[in-house]
C-alpha cells in the first residue's frame, strides 16, 4: 500500500484541535537543504513498518484517537496514498496531509479524502528551485496551494523560518501572499533533526 517510514503514535500538535497518529511516508522529490526528516528523502528506501503492522495499530487505537496525518517526507509521492486515505477513512478516522505540493495532480484527487490539509510553503514560489534544487518546484507548488484553497478542506499554510527565506524580505513576501488568501501563515523554527518514533 504505502511505504512508510516511521510512526507517531500520539500527538496533539500535527493535527489542530485533534489527537492523531502520524504516518511518515518514505520518500521525496524534493533536496531542500534544511530538511528534518533526510531519513526519509531515498523513495527507493524501503518503509520500515508493514502497512498491515499500521493497520493493526490504528484498530487498536480507534475510540482513543481522533485521526491520522500523512506526513513525511512527501505522501504525495506515493501512489498509493488514495487508496491508504480511503482505507483510513472507513475505519472511521479523520484524515489530515502534511505536503509542499510537488504533484497537484495527486493532490487533487486526495482532497476529497481530507478533513484537513496542513501545506508547507517553502518562499516565494519564483525562488522555490534554489531550495528544493528541483527545476519547475515553485510552478508545482503554486498549482498545489491554489487547489487548497479553493477547496472546502479546512488548511493551514505553515514555512519553515530557514535562513534563504529570512533574506531579501522573502518572508515578507509569503506572508502577504497568503494574507491576500486570506490566511495566515504559521511560522515554524528550524529544526536540524528529528526522528520519528519507530
Amino acid at each position: 500500500m504505502l511505504s512508510i517510514g516511521g510512526l507517531t503514535p500520539f500527538t496533539t500538535i500535527d493535527y489542530p484541535g485533534k489527537l492523531a497518529a502520524v504516518l511518515f511516508c518514505q520518500g521525496c522529490p524534493w533536496r531542500c537543504g534544511y530538511c528534518h526528516n533526510q531519513h526519509l528523502l531515498d523513495a527507493g528506501q524501503s518503509g520500515t513498518m508493514a502497512w498491515d503492522e499500521i493497520m493493526a495499530f490504528l484498530h487498536h487505537r480507534r475510540g482513543l484517537l481522533d485521526g491520522v496525518v500523512f506526513s513525511g517526507g512527501e505522501p504525495t509521492l506515493q501512489a498509493g496514498l488514495v487508496a491508504a486515505l480511503t482505507e483510513v477513512r472507513q475505519m472511521g478516522y479523520l484524515t489530515g496531509l502534511h505536503t509542499a505540493g510537488p504533484y497537484p495532480d495527486r493532490l487533487a484527487a486526495c482532497l476529497p479524502l481530507l478533513n484537513w490539509v496542513g501545506m508547507d510553503l517553502k518562499a516565494p514560489f519564483e525562488c522555490y528551485d534554489a531550495i528544493t534544487g528541483v527545476r519547475g518546484s515553485g510552478r508545482a507548488a503554486a498549482r498545489s496551494a491554489e487547489l487548497v484553497r479553493l477547496s472546502s478542506v479546512p488548511r493551514q499554510f505553515r514555512t519553515t523560518l530557514a535562513p534563504f527565506l529570512r533574506a531579501e524580505c522573502r518572508l515578507d513576501k509569503v506572508q502577504q501572499l497568503v494574507a491576500k488568501w486570506g490566511d495566515e501563515l504559521v511560522l515554524q523554527e528550524l529544526q536540524t533533526t528529528t526522528a520519528p518514533a519507530q
